[in-house]
């Protein structure tokens, strides 16, 4: 992959939405360090806080904590903090009866230069944007996400499926996890988007897609997202990550 050098630039937005009490999203980001992690929690009472919140400090805090010229690769790193959140959230979820079964999702991106790797478990998403247009890059760990990969469902189904709420993968609720994993080398000009399903329910890819064309700066895109979700209904807690590669 290219060497050549570039710069990330960050911002992000959380809301609870139109129709929720509270917030279970939560999100951290270090520019410094190459990450920048979403997370969408679940579970009774505030649990569902607790464990996003627990997600997105320990994953910050393994990757930031990731020494400089480790022999240990990006992706060993990577899944390594995943798998030891796993066990802190089960750990907490199992010596707290209030916290029983609680749960979260996770989307994030550590990058090391040009490279970048996408990592998620659940249904958050990351989407690229290049050259205008839109991609998705994480695959969803759903139930109506897996019968579309299968053909049994199609996405305009998958949509409206009263099963959309399924998650098949989540960290924290099971002894082990197994994340996904997607290596890419980033272009100048390049535009990330991590967001939970409370973002992508409410606004389809192709609104996405013109939302994040528009030339502003990232803290007003995110205000922008946030804002078009809640309009179309802010049914569930609302978060976006922008991370941006320039020159």
């Amino acid at each position: 992959m290219s060497t050549n050098a570039v710069r990330y630039v960050a911002a992000a937005a959380t809301d609870r939405g139109r129709k929720r009490p509270s917030n279970e999203d939560a999100f951290r980001f270090s520019v410094e360090h190459g990450v920048y992690v979403v997370c969408d929690g679940m579970g009774g009472a505030a649990a569902g806080e607790v464990a996003s919140s627990l997600a997105v400090d320990e994953m910050l805090r393994l990757l930031s904590g990731r020494a400089e010229g480790t022999p240990i690769s990006l992706e060993e790193s990577v899944q390594q903090a995943i798998w030891t959140t796993n066990e802190v959230i089960h750990s907490r979820s199992r010596h707290d009866s209030q916290l029983s079964g609680m749960g979260t999702t996770l989307v994030g991106l550590a990058t090391e230069g040009r490279r970048v790797l996408v990592f998620n478990v659940g249904d958050s998403r990351c989407y690229r944007l290049r050259n205008s247009a839109l991609e998705q890059i994480s695959q969803d760990h759903s139930l109506v996400e897996e019968q579309v990969r299968l053909g049994r469902m199609t996405h305009s189904q998958a949509r409206h499926s009263p099963l959309r709420n399924i998650i098949t993968r989540a960290l924290g609720t099971q002894i082990t996890v197994t994340p996904d994993l997607f290596e890419l080398e980033a272009e100048l000009g390049d535009l990330f988007l991590l967001c939970s399903d409370g973002l992508t329910r409410e606004l389809a890819d192709p609104l996405l897609e013109s939302l994040l064309a528009i030339d502003q700066p990232l803290e007003k895109l995110c205000a922008r997202l946030v804002e078009a979700a809640n309009n179309a209904g802010g049914h569930d807690n609302i978060t976006c990550l922008l991370v941006r590669v320039e020159s």
